[in-house]
């Protein structure tokens, strides 16, 4: 097989297009959600529901963090099962029901949605495919505006579900500081994928597995990071926030399993160092993007609001994977065993 050259792999072209995407969807969504933001002041809801799969899930896991910080609403992600595979129902009156998708035609996830319509919640889809039979099952639908991803790897329209999420919490708190944070996202990125992740990544050339943690907000990137690694250069990568892995998963520190962290500069920030530390005095290889005596630190964007800091680490992240997946003979635009679009029922 002949690899493509990494400034030549749709992943790393579609990743690339990303700032001036986030740009355009604030733009074309300003109304909508500044009527749907007013909406929910007036009539918040009891709880709130999400409802997605692998990467639009850890978009949804970034929204979660955010909508429970700073709108004080509980939120809860449904498995689509109960309603394709059991028929079942659930009290959702009042509820806020978001479906995140790209495609937003799965079975299981439309199933689930007219469920939710139908037990009293109100619907609203984020969805990149703007003619998706999810649109019409919503009260309201929010674009994307990712525009067409043919890397089977999502990289662009995870970042444009989490930034939908910023600013759909943004205009429903009118929360000054996510205001800001919207104000700073599409530069933030543009520099963020000048900084080079690649020879941290490169030396996972051998790895067969690792661990990626994050916390708080960027628990959700570091989902969609072991994701990535999985699905691009065959590592298999597991997830775990920085509260939990010290529990049974440290048992495995120390014995060659390498450590990708991710960390934003808020509340959450010193216990995440005291993780990763202690991953590090453990004799582990350790990547982070928190400043941590022991471990390598990973170039990031300075001065960006913490509420944006781990999506600007996932875009270097996504642009250094490319190089990895490539050096170990993968090409990340088609990886093995996986299409771009799963319909599961």
């Amino acid at each position: 097989m002949d690899l493509k050259k990494p400034d030549q792999t749709l992943l790393g072209k579609e990743a690339l297009e990303t700032a001036d995407r986030t740009v355009l969807q604030f733009e074309r969504n300003a109304a909508v959600l500044a009527d749907l933001g007013e909406r929910l002041k007036k009539n918040p809801p009891r709880f709130v529901v999400t409802c997605a799969r692998g990467s639009s899930d850890h978009a949804a896991m970034y929204g979660k963090t955010l909508i429970e910080n700073y709108a004080g609403r509980a939120v809860a992600s449904v498995g689509m099962s109960i309603a394709s595979v059991y028929e079942r129902s659930l009290d959702l009156q009042d509820a806020l029901f978001i479906a995140v998708s790209q495609s937003g035609q799965s079975p299981d996830l439309l199933h689930l949605t007219k469920m939710a319509k139908a037990q009293g919640a109100f619907v609203l889809a984020l969805v990149n495919e703007e003619t998706a039979p999810l649109n019409d099952l919503a009260d309201v639908a929010i674009p994307l505006c990712a525009g067409p991803e043919r890397s089977v790897a999502a990289t662009k329209s995870y970042i444009l579900a989490c930034s939908a999420f910023l600013s759909l919490v943004a205009k429903w708190t009118d929360n000054p500081d996510l205001l800001e944070a919207m104000e700073q996202l599409p530069d933030a990125l543009r520099a963020a994928a000048k900084l080079d992740w690649s020879p941290a990544l490169d030396q996972l050339h051998d790895t067969r597995n690792m661990f990626v943690l994050g916390r708080g907000l960027s628990f959700g990137v570091a989902l969609e990071a072991a994701l990535k690694l999985k699905e691009t250069s065959r590592i298999h990568a597991e997830a775990f926030s920085a509260a939990e892995v010290i529990h049974g998963p440290l048992g495995l520190a120390g014995s060659g399993l390498p450590v990708l962290a991710f960390g934003q500069n808020d509340a959450a920030a010193d216990s995440l160092r005291q993780t990763i530390e202690r991953f590090a005095s453990l004799e582990g290889k350790v990547f982070s993007a928190l400043d941590v005596p022991g471990a390598q630190k990973l170039p990031v964007v300075p001065d960006v609001h913490p509420v944006i800091e781990p999506l600007c680490q996932l875009q270097s992240f996504y642009l250094a994977v490319q190089h990895l997946a490539i050096s170990r003979g993968i090409d990340p635009d088609n990886p093995p065993n996986l299409r771009k679009v799963t319909e599961t029922r």
